[in-house]
C-alpha cells in the first residue's frame, strides 16, 4: 500500500493538484453568477418574460443541489479522474450549447447540462484534497479551494457584466468551454484513476428521493419569493419535498446500503458541522445578494459600481482562505469556527446598523467583515468533518455537508427576500434601534435577522467538542497512483 503522500507525489504534486481544483472552482462559482446583469439583454434578444428568463438561473441552481450530493456518494466508488472529466465534458458541452442556442428553450437546456457538470467541481475538489494531499497540509489545500470560491462570487457578476456588455452575453459560453477544454487534459494527468478500496453499493432510488426533495424545496422557496407562497407552483412544489423527503427517510431505515449510512451521524462532530454550515450558508449567501442590492436601490449606484463594492471582500477572502486552512491544520476548530461566528454577527449588526447611509462605504466594510468570518467557519469546518470521517465515508459525507451548504445558499436569499418585500410593503421603521433614517430600513431589518441566525450556529459550535478521527478503515492509496503511461 501506497501513503497517501505518496500517491499525491505521484499522481501529481500537491501544486499541481490544486493548478487543477482552482481553476475548476474558480468557473464553476462564476457560472453561477455570471448570467444576472446580461439577463436583460438575453431577454431582448429572445422576447422573455422577466419570470422565464429566471429559469436560466434556476435551471442551473437545480441541477447544481441535486447533483452534489451524488457526486459525494458515487466518488465512494468511481475514481476521481473519472468523475472529474465527465463533469467538465458536461460543462464544456452545456456551455456550447448556451454559446450557440437560438432561443431561450434551449439556452435554458444548456444551463442544465452546464449544472450537471458543475455540480461535481466543489465537492469532488475538496475530496481531492482530502484524499491525496498529506494530512498536515490538507486544511491548506481546503483553504485554498475556499479562496477560489470566494474570488468566483465576487468576480462573476462583474465578469458577466464586463464581458458580456463588450463582447456579448455568448461570449460568456465560450470563455467557459474554453476553460474546461484546457483543463480536461491536465485532469486525466494529475488525478488518479482507480476506484477507492472497499467501494459498495448504495441506494440509487433513496438518492433519486434526495435530489428530488432538495430540488423541490430549493424550487417551492424560489417560487414563493417571486409568486407568493399561495402559489399552487409554491406549496405544491414544498408539499411534494417533504413527501420526497419522508419516503427517503422510510427507504434509509430499510435499505441493507443506504444512500446515506446511518453511520455518518454518529458523529459528533459531523452532525453540527453540517448543521453550522447549513446556517453560515445562509447569511454568508444573503450577505453577497443583499448588500449589492442596498448600494443600488438606497445609495444610487449603479450596477457595475456595485459589484466594485464586493471586490475588497472577494480579494480578502483569497488572501485569508490558505491562512486559515494553515492556521486549521494546528489548532482547534472550535476556536476558529467560534471566532468566525463571533465576526459574522458583529458584522451583520454592523450592515443593520449603517445600511442606507449617505455612503456606500459602511456596506463594503460589513461585506467584508462577513466574508472573512465566513471563511473562518466553513474552512475549519471541511477540514474537521474530513479528518473525522474513516475513508469509506468520506465522500458520501462531504457530499451531504456540501449539499447543506447550497441548500443553505439557496433558501437564505429566497426566504430574505420575502423578508424584504414585506417590509418595504409596511413601510414601517427598522427594528434595530440603532439604525439611522428612513432609507435602507428594510435591509436593515435582513441584516439584523442574519446577525439573528447567527445564535444557534453559536449553540451548536458550543457543544461541538475535538475528537480523534473514528476507528474504521485506513484511507486507501489508490490504485492507480503511476500517472497514465
Amino acid at each position: 500500500m501506497t501513503p497517501t503522500s505518496t500517491a499525491t507525489e505521484r499522481t501529481g504534486s500537491g501544486p499541481a493538484l490544486l493548478a487543477v481544483l482552482l481553476p475548476a472552482m474558480l468557473a464553476t462559482v462564476i457560472a453561477s453568477d455570471m448570467v444576472n446583469l446580461v439577463l436583460p439583454s438575453i431577454g431582448a434578444e429572445f422576447g422573455a418574460s422577466e419570470a422565464e428568463l429566471a429559469w436560466v438561473v434556476t435551471g442551473f441552481l437545480l441541477t447544481f443541489s441535486v447533483g452534489i450530493p451524488f457526486y459525494g456518494r458515487i466518488s465512494d466508488r468511481v475514481s476521481l479522474r473519472r468523475l472529474f472529466a465527465f463533469a467538465l465534458l458536461a460543462y464544456a458541452a452545456g456551455s456550447l450549447i448556451c454559446a450557440l442556442a437560438p432561443d431561450l428553450l434551449v439556452l435554458v437546456l444548456g444551463r442544465i447540462v452546464m449544472g450537471v457538470g458543475a455540480a461535481a467541481i466543489p465537492v469532488l475538489s475538496i475530496i481531492a484534497v482530502t484524499r491525496l494531499m498529506p494530512e498536515d497540509k490538507r486544511g491548506m489545500g481546503i483553504g485554498v479551494v475556499s479562496a477560489a470560491a470566494g474570488i468566483g462570487t465576487a468576480a462573476g457578476p462583474a465578469v458577466g457584466g464586463g464581458i458580456g456588455q463588450s463582447l456579448g452575453w455568448p461570449a460568456l459560453f465560450w470563455l467557459m468551454l474554453a476553460v474546461a477544454c484546457v483543463l480536461l487534459p491536465v485532469t486525466l494527468r494529475v488525478l488518479p484513476g482507480g476506484a477507492p478500496a472497499g467501494a459498495e453499493r448504495f441506494d440509487l432510488p433513496g438518492g433519486i428521493l434526495l435530489g428530488l426533495g432538495a430540488g423541490l424545496i430549493l424550487f417551492g422557496i424560489t417560487q414563493a419569493q417571486v409568486a407568493g407562497l399561495t402559489a399552487p407552483t409554491s406549496w405544491g412544489s414544498l408539499v411534494v419535498a417533504i413527501v420526497a423527503i419522508a419516503l427517503f427517510g422510510w427507504r434509509t431505515a430499510r435499505s441493507a446500503q443506504p444512500f446515506i449510512p446511518p453511520a455518518l451521524f454518529t458523529h459528533q462532530i459531523y452532525r453540527a458541522g453540517v448543521v453550522v454550515a447549513f446556517l453560515a450558508m445562509i447569511i454568508n449567501l444573503g450577505g453577497l445578494v443583499f448588500v449589492p442590492l442596498l448600494v443600488v436601490d438606497v445609495n444610487g449606484l449603479e450596477p457595475g459600481a456595485g459589484a466594485l463594492v464586493m471586490i475588497p471582500a472577494g480579494v480578502a477572502v483569497a488572501i485569508v482562505s490558505p491562512l486559515i486552512g494553515r492556521l486549521a491544520d494546528h489548532t482547534g476548530t472550535r476556536l476558529l469556527v467560534l471566532t468566525g461566528l463571533a465576526a459574522v454577527g458583529v458584522f451583520a449588526l454592523f450592515l443593520s446598523t449603517f445600511a442606507g447611509g449617505t455612503s456606500a462605504i459602511p456596506a463594503g466594510v460589513g461585506i467584508f467583515g462577513l466574508s472573512v468570518g465566513f471563511v473562518c467557519v466553513m474552512t475549519p469546518i471541511i477540514s474537521a468533518v474530513a479528518s473525522a470521517l474513516p475513508a469509506d465515508q468520506v465522500g458520501a459525507g462531504l457530499g451531504i455537508l456540501q449539499g447543506a451548504q447550497f441548500l443553505g445558499a439557496g433558501t437564505g436569499p429566497a426566504l430574505f427576500g420575502v423578508l424584504v418585500t414585506a417590509r418595504q410593503q409596511s413601510g414601517s421603521g427598522a427594528i434595530n434601534p440603532l439604525h439611522s433614517g428612513h432609507e435602507g430600513a428594510a435591509f436593515s431589518d435582513v441584516f439584523l435577522a442574519m446577525a439573528v441566525v447567527v445564535i444557534p450556529a453559536l449553540i451548536t459550535t458550543f457543544r461541538m467538542h475535538s475528537t480523534p478521527a473514528p476507528a474504521g478503515p485506513p484511507r486507501p492509496a489508490d490504485s492507480s497512483a503511476c500517472p497514465p503511461g
